[in-house]
């Protein structure tokens, strides 16, 4: 899979831009606030219609005006797709080879990438919705069936909680309600654990080898944490133990209005050795965990899709020594696209460089270098 075209038409700085990717390896170079992380974004966008910066999807529209749009070639071995997101102050709409798709569920499958940058930090010290959110996207790229298990869940919840505050105000509601409610909630709840729990065992089976091999220090793990205290991910263990958590709290949790268990309250944690790297962690050691993590996940891409999802890697090798940048090379997968940003071509191996194909750019401009 790579993307061949790319189009933008009024997304951030762009008025216009059309450029023609090479299958491999392509570099955007240029100074800071030029635009070479907006077009990567925009790549991002094209694949899963909103922005890897938090927050940041309000902003996508070049300034001024009131619309814009991603556009772009995908192509693998058996088929050519076009993609379109439409943008607007208050909506966006998406197609397939011109084709309206009304869900955005069912648009989101078609690409795949994975983004390497600055803002992964995050993932290990920012907040457990952060790292939530991070998990949903992931997981909904590899299965299909799991962002519309998501939805349900969240429009379940989103009733729950409603009726929660009733019942705190009215003391004569109906309860059998609430357990309707709960039934279809722990229903949910089993198929999102069932893919969950599949993503975080394939990373965690993989993920110290390869942060020894590439940083030298052993017993780096991840753990995909929650609060129904469940011994296994198996079907009778979550019903029982979800249904334990909703009764045995029922009268807390409609005093406070919410729904105090389950899957949207979940968390992940990277430890090394005993320690969470949150805390225990450099920001160097906290990098390096990350970068492991979304090669663990090319893999995941290639076992479950049979497919390689682009990469995008925001100057990331500026933040390595030269050792670290040559194991990250080796790792990557030789029939992946990489599009790969950065201030200075030293910083990237030349065996990348040799490959790819180099584009400038400078305030807003894209030209590819000569030569």
């Amino acid at each position: 899979m790579y993307l061949s075209k790319l189009k933008l038409k009024n997304f951030r700085n762009y008025k216009n831009l059309i450029l023609n990717l090479s299958p491999g390896v392509n570099i955007f170079i240029g100074d800071n606030a030029q635009g070479k992380t907006n077009i990567l974004e925009s790549i991002y966008v094209l694949a899963l219609t909103k922005s890897p910066r938090f927050g940041a999807d309000n902003n996508l529209i070049y300034y001024g005006f009131e619309e814009g749009n991603v556009f772009g070639v995908l192509k693998n071995s058996k088929k050519m797709n076009e993609l379109s997101v439409a943008l607007s102050k208050n909506n966006k709409k998406v197609s397939v080879n011109g084709k309206n798709v009304s869900k955005i569920s069912d648009y989101i499958f078609n690409m795949k990438v994975i983004m390497f940058g600055p803002e992964d930090l995050d993932i290990i010290k920012g907040s457990p919705q952060d790292r939530r959110n991070f998990m949903n996207i992931q997981i909904s790229q590899l299965y299909a069936p799991y962002v519309h298990y998501l939805n349900e869940y969240n429009k379940i919840l989103k009733n729950r909680n409603e009726y929660l505050k009733m019942l705190n105000l009215n003391q004569y509601a109906d309860i059998r309600y609430l357990e309707i409610l709960d039934e279809k909630l722990i229903d949910r709840a089993v198929l999102i654990y069932k893919y969950r729990n599949e993503y975080f065992n394939f990373i965690a089976s993989k993920i110290g080898p390869i942060f020894k091999k590439i940083v030298g220090e052993d017993c780096l793990n991840i753990k995909l944490e929650n609060n129904l205290d469940l011994l296994t991910y198996e079907e009778n263990e979550i019903r029982s133990q979800f249904l334990k958590k909703l009764q045995t709290n029922r009268k807390k949790e409609i005093l406070q209005g919410t729904t105090l268990y389950g899957p949207h309250r979940d968390d992940f944690c990277f430890f090394l050795g005993e320690n969470n790297m949150k805390i225990f962690a450099s920001q160097g050691q906290q990098r390096m965990a990350i970068i492991c993590f979304k090669l663990i996940e090319i893999e995941l891409f290639n076992e479950i899709l049979h497919t390689t999802p682009i990469l995008l890697l925001d100057d990331i090798f500026s933040e390595l020594d030269v050792k670290k940048r040559n194991q990250l090379v080796r790792y990557l997968p030789n029939n992946v696209q990489v599009i790969i940003t950065t201030t200075d071509l030293k910083n990237i191996s030349k065996n990348l460089i040799e490959k790819g194909r180099v584009f400038i750019v400078k305030n807003g401009n894209v030209e590819e270098k000569a030569g």
